[in-house]
């Protein structure tokens, strides 16, 4: 059984303005001041010489609004850049945030590296991507003793992905593997944190658009089966999107789902939307079945056939 995931990042549309230099006095929180009243220009300029001085908080930020589009052109190249100056400076949230972009980039294994020291340092989506890594044997060793025990802290920290991926682990693992497993997860939670391991303050989005600050966390399918993946020609299809990391965003929430256990997600350009759709259903009734239980949970869809 593979635990499957999906494309974890999406770039805003952004401006290209950029406000005169600001003073060499202003901090790191004079920028954040300003991004959080959506003046990303400005925070750009203040956070820029701060990085280039070996700020790590500073780069943090600007590797965010390269990453993000704002008050600069999206750049992902620059957002490397300056997240890992960051992440080398021992930055917790630039690891994750590094080793995420890495990720969805297909760079997996430079990805691992980042992703890697983050979850040792327990950051809860650091965990999840790299314990399900751990789990598959996905760019690193195959170890599903380790993957239950990270995956089971991320998922004792709240995050809505580990319960789903969690609850595909238990639906294989033995009891007594995940006994185990579990002793080890609050054995490494009990540690004392190694020096530097809090993450510093730094820029959010602003209150409106706090969602769309940090990457998102990994999309995740419904509870695993051990059984083959289906594979019928019939699909529900759950809407048409203008951004595709809004229909994954739309399937992570519907990803515990039981009516979808076992069915894969699919991305289809059509034009200039993205329609998310379900595939693997044996037949019309099979799939007419599991939007009448979405429905029934207020999530409207449709079979789609003969693909």
């Amino acid at each position: 059984m593979k635990i499957i995931r999906f494309s974890l990042l999406a770039a805003l549309a952004a401006s290209a303005a950029l406000a005169a230099p600001a003073p060499a006095t202003k901090s790191v929180r004079d920028g954040i001041a300003a991004w959080q009243r959506s003046d990303y220009a400005t925070a750009v300029a203040i956070w820029r010489p701060l990085a280039e001085k070996g700020d790590s908080d500073a780069a943090f930020n600007l590797g965010q609004a390269y990453r993000l589009g704002r008050g600069v052109s999206v750049d992902l190249a620059q957002a490397k850049t300056w997240l890992e100056k960051a992440a080398r400076a021992g930055h917790l949230d630039a690891q994750t945030t590094l080793g995420l972009l890495l990720f969805d980039s297909g760079d997996r294994d430079s990805a691992m590296v980042w992703l890697k020291k983050a979850a040792e340092r327990a950051e809860p989506r650091a965990m999840l991507v790299y314990g399900t890594a751990l789990f598959n044997g996905d760019g690193v060793p195959k170890d599903p003793l380790m993957a239950y025990a990270y995956v089971s802290r991320a998922a004792a920290q709240g995050l809505d992905p580990a319960k789903a991926t969690l609850a595909q682990m238990d639906g294989v693992l033995p009891v007594e593997f995940r006994r185990r497993a579990v002793e080890i997860a609050l054995q490494n939670a009990s540690e004392k944190p190694a020096p530097g391991s809090k993450p510093a303050a730094v820029a959010k989005a602003p209150a409106k658009a706090a969602s769309k600050a940090q990457p998102p966390s990994p999309t995740l399918p419904a509870a695993a089966s051990p059984a083959r993946p289906a594979t019928g020609s019939w699909r529900i299809q759950l809407g048409a999107f203008s951004k595709r990391s809004t229909a994954q965003a739309l399937y992570s929430k519907l990803a515990g789902t039981a009516s979808l256990a076992g069915h894969q997600p699919i991305y289809e350009t059509a034009g200039s939307v993205i329609r998310l759709q379900i595939g693997g259903f044996a037949s019309r009734d099979a799939a007419s079945a599991a939007c009448s239980a979405l429905s029934a949970k207020g999530h409207a869809c449709f079979p789609v056939g003969g693909k």
